[in-house]
Formats: C-alpha cells, sequence, structure tokens
C-alpha cells in the first residue's frame, strides 16, 4: 500500500446540478438532484482521493454506503462533496462524506472502499462473464 495513502487524506470537488442529475418528480419547475445522481458523484471523489494515493495498477472498489440525504438541491445549483478517509485497515478503506449546496448541508455519510489490483479483478470479472455467457 502506498505510504501516503492514511486517515486525514481530504479531497472536495464541485459539481453544477444540470438535468441528468435531476429528478422531476414534482414537475420540471422543481427539478431536484436525485439521490443516485449524489450517491456516484460520491463514489466519484472518494475512488479519485483513492487513486491519487495508491500505487499504479490499483484501484478501488465500493463495498458499503450509508447515506442520508438530508436536503434538496434544486436543478442549477452547485453541490460541494467533501471526503476524508477516516481508517485505513491494510486494502479496506473508510471514507466520510458531507455535501452542501450555497444554502445549506444537503448529504452526510460513510463510504467503504476496498484496494484491488486492476489487472487481476479484470481477469476475475472476464471469468464470470464468460461463465455467465456460458450458462445462458
Amino acid at each position: 500500500m502506498s505510504e501516503t495513502l492514511k486517515a486525514g487524506l481530504t479531497s472536495t470537488r464541485r459539481y453544477d446540478i444540470d438535468q441528468a442529475r435531476t429528478i422531476g418528480f414534482i414537475g420540471d419547475d422543481c427539478r431536484v438532484y436525485s439521490t443516485p445522481a449524489l450517491l456516484y458523484d460520491i463514489e466519484v471523489v472518494c475512488r479519485d482521493l483513492l487513486l491519487e494515493n495508491i500505487d499504479a495498477g490499483k484501484d478501488s472498489v465500493g463495498t458499503r454506503v450509508e447515506l442520508d440525504h438530508v436536503g434538496a438541491t434544486l436543478l442549477g445549483m452547485w453541490i460541494e462533496i467533501t471526503v476524508t478517509v477516516t481508517e485505513v485497515n491494510g486494502p479496506a478503506v473508510t471514507l466520510e462524506f458531507t455535501a452542501r449546496d450555497a444554502l445549506e448541508e444537503v448529504a452526510r455519510g460513510k463510504h467503504n472502499r476496498f484496494i484491488v489490483g486492476a489487472e487481476k479483478t479484470a481477469q476475475r470479472l472476464k471469468a464470470k462473464r464468460d461463465k455467465a455467457l456460458a450458462a445462458a
């Protein structure tokens, strides 16, 4: 494991809330950041932080998420996601996150990721794909 991967590492990224990130179940004039889009954006920020601090040929996969989506962010607003590594236990990494828009906190939670060898993981996934195709 890389020596730079340790508790306390943090990253913040801002996203503009565009149409693709929203859901309009209350009507188009009340489109809001959807929970699936929020979760995807959180996962990207977490993964990118880890990629900056792990060895070449490694990547990470998500294994668990605890997400409280506590506020609505409207279409056209921005969101700022901050993630912090709170624990590194071998290849297992725990991160905490918060998300806020210009007015309030809109989400908080934890995300667990696991550091993997990219090549070995690709081989495992291709073997599973081949097995699934053979069974179809």
